[in-house]
């Protein structure tokens, strides 16, 4: 099965990360400094030029601080 990284579920995803991420209050860089990368993985991550694995997923949410099941769970109820 292809994945389509332009799909409408993806592009819902990639928003919540960038919504979790400013209400935390957090920047591009800051999240990137947490995480020991350079901010332009958070940009690509969250421009969907780059997809992120399951355990890079549960990185940045510890790193945003939110709850990882709750976001892919609205991601399937947007």
């Amino acid at each position: 099965m292809p994945k389509p990284i332009y799909s409408e579920r993806h592009q819902r995803l990639l928003a919540l990360l960038v919504a979790a991420r400013k209400s935390s209050g957090l920047t591009q860089a800051q999240v990137a400094a947490k995480l020991g990368r350079p901010q332009s993985y958070v940009a690509k991550y969250e421009r969907g030029e780059r997809r992120l694995d399951v355990l890079e997923y549960l990185d940045v949410a510890e790193a945003v601080g939110f709850d990882p099941c709750d976001l892919l769970r609205s991601v399937g109820t947007m």
